[in-house]
């Protein structure tokens, strides 16, 4: 299927909602954003695992010492995000094989074009993330 998905997807395809929603051409648009975006962390990851590595390998005084743990506190902070993301990248990837991408996991509606494009992983339409957002405030209120 993933074979499948990618030569139905021209290099200058736009997204479109005049066509069926989640059509084999639009599935395979986000499976190739989303690959794409995987790809780019994990290049990125592997990029300031080097350089993390470069940096201890170097004599440093007591100054650039501390200077160098908190910029690597804040690199293993940003990898630990990447390394979520791309979990999230990694369901989004499933659930186009499956059939279930694009459609909001709590009501199954389409959760649509626009907010997919700016969000691959998305998993909830507008409502429900609304829904679970004043959810979660009216908790942090009460705790």
């Amino acid at each position: 299927m993933a074979n499948q998905l990618q030569e139905q997807l021209p290099s200058e395809y736009l997204l479109s909602e005049n066509e069926p929603y989640m059509n084999s051409r639009q599935l395979a648009y986000f499976r190739h954003k989303l690959l794409q975006w995987r790809a780019e962390l994990l290049s990125e990851s592997d990029r300031t695992r080097e350089q993390m590595r470069e940096e201890k390998l170097r004599e440093t005084d007591l100054v650039d010492q501390g200077f160098s743990e908190t910029e690597s506190a804040f690199e293993l902070r940003t990898r630990d995000r990447y390394r979520k993301l791309i979990k999230k990248i990694d369901a989004a990837l499933e659930r186009i094989e499956d059939g279930s991408y694009g459609f909001c996991e709590e009501t199954g509606e389409e959760i649509g074009l626009k907010r997919l494009d700016a969000r691959p992983i998305a998993t909830l339409c507008v409502e429900a993330q609304e829904r679970h957002e004043r959810i979660e405030k009216l908790q942090k209120i009460k705790g």
